[in-house]
């Protein structure tokens, strides 16, 4: 950590100590960068603003990562605004840059804020940065209205304040509520005490349900087998082909094989289907009988 400030330090005090460049000079090396691909021009210009980049990240200390990795980031966004310039637009590049800076640092923070990822649209960014500092403000307000505001009235007047749906402040809400916690932690003390992961639900089949499942695949295929055996040969060999193979062949493959039309094929399949589904529903119907 010590280090880490260390470094945060030296990087601070070298980016102070770079030079200031007036409108026409910053332009220069736009353009020489843009048009040229001049790496010489775009390491002068990203220097030139690195303070800037550097003010960006410290605004977002309070998040708790790491000084040194905000600044990283901060300098990825000014490289960004830095190839996307386009200097004939007559704006200055530190505002231009300034909100790659600041989305690339948000985007960080968000992405390391938790295990769990809290959200990337628009909406939940302003929720995630914004949302503590309008609660405490409309608290304030409320207070010296003499006004009490319960939770959903709170939450309501914060999802109009930043302009986003109720349900993504309640969904924030819980988010920042709490931190990540292990499903390996014990939810007691004990040496012995159970891990809270085995307190989820098993979603996978239960023993009687395999069982049952078992005994309907077995009873399924009896059904198809007698089903089949009703067939004739050529008429359990197009269902074979068409329907019990994992790439099914076609109609006019299997009439070039049986020396038959495409059409032939056709009406022998239908037909065999039609004798298969009777042989199933009379099959089905018996042990429906045998129970009732």
């Amino acid at each position: 950590m010590a280090l880490d400030g260390q470094v945060d330090q030296t990087m601070s005090r070298r980016a102070m100590k770079a030079e200031l460049l007036d409108a026409e000079t910053e332009r220069e090396l736009a353009l020489a960068w843009r048009d040229h691909r001049d790496q010489a021009a775009l390491h002068r210009l990203i220097n030139a603003y690195m303070r800037l980049a550097i003010s960006v990240a410290a605004r977002f200390r309070r998040y708790g990562a790491p000084m040194n990795d905000l600044i990283q980031e901060a300098g990825l966004g000014l490289m960004k605004a830095a190839d996307k310039f386009d200097p004939d637009r007559g704006v200055r590049f530190s505002t231009y840059a300034v909100w790659w800076i600041r989305a690339g640092v948000q985007d960080y923070v968000m992405r390391n804020w938790s295990m769990v990822r809290t959200g990337s649209t628009s909406s939940q960014k302003a929720l995630f940065f914004n949302m503590k500092r309008v609660q405490a403000k409309l608290e304030r307000e409320a207070q010296g209205r003499g006004e009490t505001l319960d939770n959903h009235q709170l939450r309501a007047r914060i999802a109009q304040e930043i302009g986003v749906p109720l349900a993504d402040v309640e969904m924030m809400e819980g988010r920042l509520a709490g931190t990540d916690f292990s499903l390996n932690a014990t939810q007691s003390s004990e040496d012995e005490g159970r891990e809270w992961i085995d307190a989820l639900e098993d979603d996978s089949a239960q023993a009687e349900e395999m069982v049952a499942d078992a005994h309907d695949a077995a009873q399924l295929r009896r059904w198809l087998g007698v089903a089949m055996d009703a067939l004739s040969s050529r008429e359990r060999y197009i269902v074979q082909e068409r329907k019990l193979i994992e790439e099914p062949r076609t109609l006019e493959s299997l009439g070039e094989e049986l020396g038959l039309s495409k059409e032939r094929v056709r009406q022998l399949e239908a037909s065999a289907f039609a004798k298969m589904r009777k042989s199933l529903e009379a099959q089905s119907r018996e042990v429906h009988e045998f129970f009732v």
